[in-house]
């Protein structure tokens, strides 16, 4: 008789977090958002768009599929395209980067970065319909992109990942990623 399989169960520290506090937001991610200058103000708070994003960026649905909350009206608090235009300024204004160096600082500060062994995580993605750096992978048989993320012995993730055709090596996508990891951590030991 077969023993059934244990289900893995990531402990509590290593929970990858889908929605923060009120305190964690302002403390972690509110100093480093860029709020916009011109147009009405957000009827929702930073918080909770924060909020959405990063339960959209957790689950991978679709913008329109968003369980956003409904107002007083019955109307949603938000629009989901709202919410995109919103996440594409954090993105191309460099404050979701800022977000994600400040909590490399904030380990490295603490003590809990063991780059004794650091890890090159990749994967490929498959394109369904184009992008920027396509390309055939002939071993997956697809088009698509490869991305590469370092992580430390911890499994932290201290380099942000780099994007290349699907047809590259991941050898070639270290250079970049560790260039990005020298500039989050501080001067090299060499």
């Amino acid at each position: 008789m077969k023993k059934p399989a244990k289900s893995f169960i990531l402990p509590k520290n290593q929970v990858i977090p889908t929605q923060l506090t009120e305190e964690q937001f302002k403390q972690f991610v509110l100093p480093h958002l860029s709020v916009g200058r011109r147009g009405p103000p957000n009827k929702i708070s930073l918080y909770s768009i924060f909020n959405y994003i990063l339960y959209l960026m957790h689950t991978g649905m679709q913008w329109t599929n968003l369980p956003i909350a409904l107002d007083v009206s019955c109307k949603k608090e938000i629009h989901h395209t709202r919410l995109f235009r919103i996440y594409q300024r954090w993105a191309s204004d460099g404050s979701l980067e800022k977000i994600f160096e400040n909590t490399v600082h904030m380990l490295h500060a603490n003590n809990l970065l063991d780059v004794s062994v650091l890890h090159g995580d990749g994967s490929s993605s498959p394109a369904k319909k184009g992008g920027d750096g396509i390309g055939y992978n002939g071993h997956k048989h697809f088009k698509g992109e490869k991305i590469v993320a370092i992580v430390d012995r911890n499994v932290n993730v201290i380099a942000p990942y780099v994007q290349a055709p699907g047809n590259k090596n991941e050898s070639s996508l270290f250079a970049p990623a560790i260039a990005g990891l020298k500039k989050n951590i501080g001067p090299s030991r060499d």
